[in-house]
């Protein structure tokens, strides 16, 4: 990194970017980024980090776990070497991450973004993931089942050491043997079971003797009676060695040749990681993708420095490369001139290293072959004073270096000697730096530069803006406006006598005066617009305040009305099913009446209550608010009236007490007296329900009878039916057809059921083709 980009301390934001990654290759990578200078590059870079921050931003970011880079392990695999469980555990890890990786990607799938060469040329291997996982417990420890073999031998070696120590066991309870032993224990030596004799008994136990406590005072003695048991346990733990040694060796044979796919999904795995680590760290900066160009044109847009904590720097908008290449700011110490400077380097930097910047949507950015910077005041991170000598060195270094794909950033130009002769050279520089083509961004106090902007084409006067009335600055960039000493206002405000600034007013040559005049006239025009600017735009927010509230109570209206459809529709649903489970009750007592065939008064009282009780709560229609209203006279059978909560006209069948037996159309239904309206035309003829002889040209139905019961309710129809067979057997007739209709099927079985039993009825059938189908029932009396 050279030295312009420590001057920006850009290496202080690739480390923030390695603190985002999730193992050391990454970070180490993170930190080696380099400024691409080809716009189409830097584009791709951008590419890819806006792709995984929107992927991070739907689905999360992906898993890459604390991963080892096992390159140098995987070549002495490919090339025969055995492996240690530790290397091939690490493989595993790698193994398992690639897999999750992918699985993560495919999660993803409905988003195509340009990281899906990488995410597609990863290579997971899950059998081989699995056996090493399976087999190696620990970079220590084979398992039992890494393979017969082994399995076998461990536990031939578990038998044969339950022996011993069976063997010792009863060894060291016995009486004769309790004096000789320092504790009644079975230990093991140089992997051989032993048992802890006294020092001065060591000849009374025969046996090898393989150690010795701290002390002197106690031996462990391997009893001869079992130590061609443990010679053959040795023999098994060289068994079981030579058995994981071929193990490891299958395993690093298997892994070897993987070795070349396995290092490029682990160099995959390392590059996306640090384009997710882009990502996240944009998420931490609030960033945002900036416009590229190759141009030289930046445009930022309440652009924030990224090393300043959010909570206290202040966004600020700069242009440059537009309608001028040469800035020139302007403006007191510690108001923010040096951080807009870093801020254009710094962000321009990012960019072209495929990072998002700190700034609002539509800021755009340029790529440039070289970003120059000179700046060495106390505000630089390094804090060190850059003498005249050591400034004027840098500049010939920009000098020989800038040209047409140039950024020139320059904190104080002509700074630390003679101000006649600094702001002469100041001006020089800036016409030579704009000659090669450069773009350019310099902060100085030199009034001469402010009139150099003034007068030149091409360069442009900006200020930090300062508060004269607390001695404050603001922080804010103002383009297009020079910048005030404001001297003479903070030494007043400070408590300089007003003489002595009286005096030093008249000091200022006339030119400075008169300049000085236009600049605050500026100012105030400035001030005057931007309070304009600030009240329509919060005119603006409260316009779109009212809009929005008004969105919300239409859309609370629209929920509103659908909750009240939907409690509808579930009320309609209710009353459905307590009508028809109340039907099917009334259906139930009927059937049970007519079985009786001689029904008490009581009965049918309770029956015509359960069907007024099932009208009533089949009736979800509320009762209309009228006026008082009373009926002109009684009303009795034939009057036409208007059942008035429905507004249904209807005739009068029955009057009761307090209800009346209503016809409407072809429903019968009892309605309360108040809520019925007498209509003019009083008088009407009431239907008659009639039993017609029909005589026909066939001779099969030339004595054939008709009832027409279509409807009626199941009760109604059978009483008009029993009246048709008694008509009918009176007259003599053998054949009545009833004319039910299709309907639910529910009237034509109750009334064939009603005929199964009747004492005149012979038999019954269906209608045939012509006579009505299943509509009619044909029923032969005796």
């Amino acid at each position: 990194m050279n030295k312009d980009h420590l001057s920006l301390e850009l290496d202080k934001i690739l480390e923030k970017l390695a603190e985002q990654t999730s193992f050391e290759d990454a970070a180490q990578l993170a930190r080696s980024i380099e400024p691409s200078t080809g716009l189409f590059e830097v584009n791709e870079l951008l590419r890819e980090t806006y792709d995984a921050h929107s992927l991070s931003g739907r689905f999360g970011a992906p898993s890459f776990g604390n991963l080892h880079n096992i390159t140098n392990a995987l070549r002495r695999a490919q090339a025969g070497a055995v492996l240690t469980p530790l290397e091939l555990l690490r493989a595993a890890v790698l193994l398992r991450v690639i897999r999750s990786v992918i699985e993560w990607r495919d999660k993803s799938a409905s988003i195509e973004t340009c990281l899906d060469m990488r995410f597609n040329a990863l290579s997971p291997n899950k059998y081989l993931e699995a056996k090493i996982t399976s087999a190696i417990l620990s970079e220590e420890e084979i398992a039992d089942n890494a393979s017969p073999e082994l399995a076998s031998i461990r536990r031939k070696i578990a038998a044969e050491s339950s022996r011993i120590r069976e063997r010792l066991d009863k060894l060291i309870r016995s009486s004769s043997m309790q004096k000789y032993l320092q504790d009644s224990i079975v230990t093991i030596r140089s992997e051989r079971f032993v048992i802890p004799v006294k020092a001065e008994f060591r000849s009374a136990v025969p046996g090898l003797v393989h150690d010795t406590s701290s002390s002197g005072a106690t031996v462990f003695i391997e009893p001869m009676s079992v130590v061609e048991a443990n010679n053959e346990i040795r023999i098994l733990r060289s068994r079981e060695q030579t058995e994981i040694d071929r193990i490891l060796a299958e395993m690093s044979s298997e892994l070897g040749a993987y070795a070349d796919s396995i290092c490029q999904s682990y160099r995959i795995l390392t590059e996306l990681n640090v384009i997710f680590a882009k990502a996240h760290l944009a998420y931490k900066m609030k960033a945002t993708l900036p416009i590229m160009n190759d141009r030289g044109r930046i445009l930022l847009k309440n652009a924030r420095h990224p090393l300043i904590p959010q909570e206290k720097v202040v966004p600020t908008s700069v242009e440059l490369g537009t309608s001028f290449d040469t800035l020139v700011v302007t403006g007191p110490n510690t108001g923010g001139k040096t951080v807009s400077l870093k801020t254009i380097g710094l962000l321009s930097l990012m960019a072209m290293c495929g990072l998002m910047i700190p700034a609002t949507d539509n800021s755009e950015l340029s790529v440039f072959d070289n970003v120059l910077v000179d700046i060495g005041d106390e505000q630089s991170i390094e804090q060190s004073l850059s003498t005249f000598s050591a400034h004027i060195t840098n500049i010939k270094r920009i000098l020989d270096i800038a040209d047409e794909k140039s950024l020139v950033l320059i904190d104080e130009l002509g700074a630390g000697t003679d101000p006649v002769e600094g702001a002469a050279l100041a001006t020089a520089i800036l016409e030579r730096l704009r000659s090669l083509g450069a773009k350019i961004a310099s902060t100085t106090h030199y009034a001469e530069l402010k009139s150099f902007a003034l007068d030149t084409n091409g360069v442009e006067n900006a200020c930090c803006e300062f508060d004269v009335a607390t001695l404050r600055p603001t922080y804010k960039l103002l383009i297009g406006m020079p910048g005030r000493s404001n001297a003479f206002a903070i030494s007043e405000r400070l408590g300089i006598s007003s003489e002595v600034v009286d005096r030093a007013k008249e000091l200022v040559s006339m030119e400075d005066s008169r300049f000085e005049s236009v600049v605050e006239k500026l100012e105030e025009s400035r001030s005057e617009l931007d309070r304009r600017l600030a009240e329509a735009d919060e005119l603006k927010l409260r316009v779109k305040e009212e809009l929005e509230r008004a969105r919300l109570e239409a859309e609370e209206s629209r929920k509103k009305n659908e909750k009240e459809l939907a409690d509808a529709r579930a009320m309609a649903e209710s009353i459905i099913t307590k009508a028809r489970a109340q039907v099917y009750g009334v259906l139930d007592e009927i059937e049970a009446i007519r079985k009786k065939k001689d029904a008490t008064a009581e009965e049918k009282a309770k029956l015509k209550a359960d069907i007024r009780s099932m009208e009533d709560a089949a009736d979800p229609v509320r009762v209309r608010e009228t006026e008082d209203y009373k009926l002109p006279r009684p009303l009795k059978p034939g009057d036409l009236v208007l059942i008035f909560d429905i507004d249904k006209k209807g005739t009068v069948l029955e009057v009761g007490k307090d209800t009346v037996l209503v016809q409407a159309g072809i429903i019968k239904t009892r309605v309360a007296l108040d809520n019925l309206r007498l209509l003019k035309q009083e008088k009407v003829t009431l239907p008659k329900r009639s039993v017609t002889r029909t005589v026909r040209n066939d001779v099969s139905r030339s004595a054939s009878t008709e009832v027409d019961v279509r409807g009626q309710n199941a009760m109604d129809a059978i009483m008009d039916v029993d009246k048709a067979i008694d008509s009918a057997v009176m007259q003599g007739l053998h054949i009545l057809t009833i004319i039910h209709g299709k309907g639910t099927g529910v009237l034509r079985r109750e009334i064939q059921q009603h005929l199964r039993n009747h004492p005149s009825v012979r038999t019954f059938r269906l209608g045939t083709f012509g006579e009505g189908d299943s509509g009619v029932t044909v029923a032969e009396l005796k």
